[in-house]
C-alpha cells in the first residue's frame, strides 16, 4: 500500500479562488472559484488518497491540522501570493503530525527550490514542473535521491537537485480528474461569475506553444511542449462526467490553449456534439471562423479571450502572437455565431503609459463583449516578464497584494504611478458597464436569468473590494508625497 497521502489547496484569503488552477492565485474582484485539476492526477493514481481542496468548501487551517493527521504525506500546491501562509500551515501540521511526509509543489518551489527548502525546515522535497509521477513514485517507497524532477536536502544538509522529468506525453494514461471531483469534492461549490453554476473544469491538453512574456503557467509548470489527450478519451470523459453530474449546467475546458489546432479542435467537436453538454474553454484571438462555427455547433457556449491591450505596440512587447485587427475580426465571428465572449485585459505591462491605458479601454469598448475582466500586471518570478521588470527596478512590492489577497499593482514605470494604475482599473470597468448598451444587457441578463440575489452580491463585493482598493491606492499616494517632501527637506 502506498503512503496514505493528503493532497491539499490551502485555506487562505476570504474569498480565495484556488492556487491550484486559477490564473490569479488569490482573491478576486468577485468571489469565484477554480478547480484544482493539477492535484486530481496523481490523486487518481493513489488508492488511499484524498484531495482536499480547503478555499471552495470553506474549511478553515484549524479543520485542515486536524485531518491532516490522519496521514502519512502531504502534498500542498503552494503559489506566490500565499507562499508565506502556506511555510506557516506546513508547520502547524508537522507540529500536529510529527511523522508526516510534506512535499510542496507548484511554480513558486519550481523558480526556487533553493528558496522553499531553505525557508521552510518541515518540507521533506519539492517537485519541479509536472509533478504527477514523482509524486507517486515516493509515495510507493522509491528513495528521493531515485526519483527525477525533485530537490531535497540530503543527510548532510546539503540541497539535491535530481535530473528533470521528462513532461508527461501519453495524457490518454492518466485518471480523469472528474472522478476525484466525484470521490473528493462538493461540484455545486465552485462558482465562477460568468460561467453557468454548477460548472466542471477539466484539461483536454497540457501546455501552450505561445510564448506570451507574463504567462506563469507555461513558463514554470505545464511548458510550452503542446500535448494533447485523444479526441476519444475526452470525449468518453466527458459522457460519464454528464452521468455523474446530472445537476452540472457547464463543462468549461480550462486548457492554457484549448483551440489552437484547427483540425483537432473540429475533430473533438464532432464527438462531444452528439452528447448534448454545454461547454465553454478558453481561445486566442487567432481562432478560425470554422473552427468556431464546429464549437458553437457542438454546445460551445463561452470563450476566455486574453486580449490584454489595445495598444500594438504592448501586444508586441508581450510576444501576443496577435494583433488588433485580428481581435476584431475574432470578435465579429464569434457575435455573428452567437458565441459569448468573457474579455481578459491587463493593465500595466512592459512599455505602458496613459496613452497606451486609454487605447486599450477604448479598444474593449469597440469590442463590446458580454463580460471583460480587468487585471494589474503581475510579474511572476519564473517568467520572462519579471525578469524584464526586476532589471529595469521596476518593482515596488514583491507581495503582489494588499495583505488581504486581493490584487494591487507592484510594477512602476516612469511616468506611470501605480495608483494611477489602480485608477485607471477602476476607470476600465466604469466606463465598460455604464454604457447603456451594457447597463441593458447586465439588467436583461438578470432579469431573464432570474439570478438578481447573485448579481446583487458580486456587485456589492466588487464595490466593496473597490472602496479598499481606493483607500490603499490613496495611502500609498500620500506616503509617497511624504517621502518626496522630506526629501526635499533634508536636502534644503
Amino acid at each position: 500500500m502506498p503512503l496514505k497521502t493528503l493532497f491539499l489547496n490551502p485555506p487562505s484569503f476570504e474569498n480565495f479562488d484556488g492556487g491550484a488552477s486559477s490564473r490569479w492565485p488569490a482573491t478576486r474582484e468577485i468571489e469565484s472559484y477554480w478547480y484544482p485539476v493539477w492535484l486530481a492526477y496523481p490523486a487518481g493514481m493513489l488508492e488511499g488518497s484524498r484531495l482536499l481542496d480547503a478555499p471552495p468548501h470553506h474549511i478553515s487551517a484549524d479543520e485542515t491540522i486536524e485531518i491532516a493527521k490522519g496521514y502519512e504525506f502531504l502534498v500542498l500546491f503552494t503559489s506566490t501570493v500565499g507562499w508565506s501562509g502556506d511555510h506557516g500551515l506546513a508547520r502547524a501540521i508537522k507540529k500536529a503530525n510529527p511523522s508526516i511526509k510534506i512535499a510542496f509543489v507548484g511554480p513558486p518551489v519550481t523558480t526556487d527550490p533553493d528558496r522553499a527548502l531553505n525557508e521552510c525546515e518541515v518540507i521533506d522535497f519539492v517537485c519541479r514542473r509536472e509533478f504527477d509521477f514523482s509524486i507517486v513514485e515516493y509515495a510507493n517507497g522509491k528513495p528521493l535521491n531515485e526519483i527525477l524532477g525533485i530537490s531535497y536536502k540530503d543527510a548532510n544538509g546539503v540541497i539535491q537537485h535530481n535530473p528533470d522529468r521528462p513532461q508527461v506525453e501519453d495524457l490518454d494514461a492518466m485518471p480523469w480528474a472528474t472522478k476525484i471531483y466525484k470521490r473528493d469534492m462538493d461540484v455545486t461549490k465552485y462558482n465562477v461569475p460568468f460561467l453557468l453554476h454548477p460548472y466542471i473544469a477539466l484539461y483536454s491538453t497540457r501546455g501552450c506553444p505561445a510564448q506570451c512574456t507574463f504567462c506563469l503557467w507555461p513558463q514554470t509548470l505545464s511548458g510550452h511542449a503542446w500535448r494533447k489527450r485523444s479526441t476519444d478519451d475526452v470525449a468518453a470523459e466527458l459522457k460519464w462526467a454528464k452521468e455523474n453530474f446530472p445537476h452540472v449546467k457547464e463543462f468549461f475546458f480550462d486548457d492554457d490553449t484549448f483551440n489552437i489546432q484547427k483540425d483537432r479542435t473540429i475533430e473533438l467537436c464532432a464527438k462531444l456534439k452528439p452528447l448534448g453538454i454545454t461547454w465553454s474553454c478558453t481561445s486566442r484571438t487567432t481562432t478560425h471562423r470554422d473552427t468556431l462555427k464546429a464549437m458553437k455547433d457542438a454546445g460551445c457556449r463561452l470563450l476566455i479571450v486574453g486580449f490584454e491591450s489595445g495598444d500594438p505596440q504592448i501586444l508586441k512587447n508581450i510576444k501576443k502572437g496577435a494583433t488588433v485587427e485580428r481581435a476584431r475580426e475574432f470578435v465579429k465571428d464569434c457575435h455573428d455565431l452567437g458565441l459569448v465572449i468573457h474579455a481578459d485585459f491587463i493593465l500595466g505591462l512592459p512599455g505602458e503609459t496613459k496613452e497606451s491605458i486609454r487605447n486599450t479601454i477604448n479598444f474593449a469598448k469597440t469590442l463590446d463583449c458580454e463580460t471583460i475582466q480587468v487585471s494589474v500586471a503581475h510579474a511572476y518570478p519564473g517568467t520572462e516578464f519579471y525578469d524584464f521588470a526586476k532589471k529595469g527596478g521596476f518593482i515596488t512590492n514583491e507581495k503582489m497584494e494588499d495583505g488581504g489577497g486581493h490584487q494591487m499593482a507592484h510594477i512602476e514605470y516612469p511616468g506611470l504611478p501605480t495608483e494611477y494604475v489602480m485608477e485607471q482599473v477602476h476607470r476600465f470597468y466604469d466606463e465598460y458597464y455604464f454604457r447603456p448598451k451594457a447597463a441593458f444587457r447586465v439588467v436583461w441578463k438578470a432579469i431573464v436569468n432570474r439570478d438578481v440575489p447573485r448579481l446583487y452580491v458580486e456587485a456589492k463585493s466588487f464595490m466593496k473590494l473597490r472602496s479598499q482598493r481606493n483607500k490603499a491606492a490613496k495611502a500609498k499616494a500620500e506616503e509617497k508625497a511624504l517621502k518626496q517632501q522630506e526629501s526635499v527637506s533634508m536636502n534644503a
